[in-house]
């Protein structure tokens, strides 16, 4: 087991681990390895979008020195479970709207005391910014048409100046007929517009269709 460049984060012949925060437990069936005494969990690029972009060979997210990150569309917990792992001492807000998904969230943040979720919708981050503060990251991955303007509103409600984020854009949520690159664009001029700097895409292929990831810097 190798480190990689992201602190937390090691590396496996092609596989990406994190060290398991609790050892023995699985959260979506992957695998689990065992080395020198210590567990990791094998970070799945096809489950996780994070993994696929640490992947690609991500010049972004050390997440060094991050002492909070808001997250927007935890869903079940999959890229939130490994972020727990490689943020031990990190105060990890998720945002979910959906009751059905924020159940498992619960579950999960029982037994990883760093994440902290709240039931809410990313789209109105005035309900929630007060409880989240001011932080150092902000990860968002939601299925919405609006998806850059709600990185940009939630940023400019919870992220520091001078954080740092990432917005997983969903292609096929905005249009179903524009190409990837006008939708791009569009998403990057949106973001300077509320002064955020979007910095080169990085596309997911072969791990997720129609998946780009925009590194922005507040």
């Amino acid at each position: 087991m190798e480190p990689t460049e992201t602190p937390g984060v090691f590396r496996k012949g092609r596989d990406l681990y994190t060290i398991n925060a609790v050892p023995g437990e699985r959260v979506y069936g992957e695998e689990l390895v065992r080395e020198g005494g210590v567990e990791y969990r094998r970070w799945d690029p096809f489950r996780s979008k994070l993994s696929a972009y640490l992947l690609k060979g991500a010049s972004g997210p050390t997440f060094e020195g991050a002492r909070s990150l808001l997250y927007l569309g935890g869903s079940h917990g999959t890229t939130v479970s490994h972020l727990a792992d490689l943020l031990p001492d990190a105060a990890i807000f998720v945002i979910e709207k959906s009751p059905l998904s924020f159940g498992p969230l619960l579950a999960l943040a029982k037994r990883r005391p760093n994440l902290l979720p709240i039931l809410a919708d990313a789209q109105l981050p005035e309900r929630y910014a007060a409880d989240v503060g001011v932080v150092d990251w902000l990860y968002q991955d939601v299925s919405q048409r609006s998806q850059a303007r709600i990185f940009s509103e939630n940023a400019g409600a919870c992220l520091r100046r001078g954080g740092r984020g990432l917005l997983m854009l969903k292609v096929r949520s905005v249009s179903q007929s524009r190409s990837a690159a006008s939708i791009l664009a569009e998403a990057r001029a949106d973001l300077a517009r509320r002064d955020l700097e979007p910095g080169k895409a990085v596309d997911l292929v072969p791990f997720s269709r129609e998946h780009l990831v925009v590194p922005v810097r507040s």
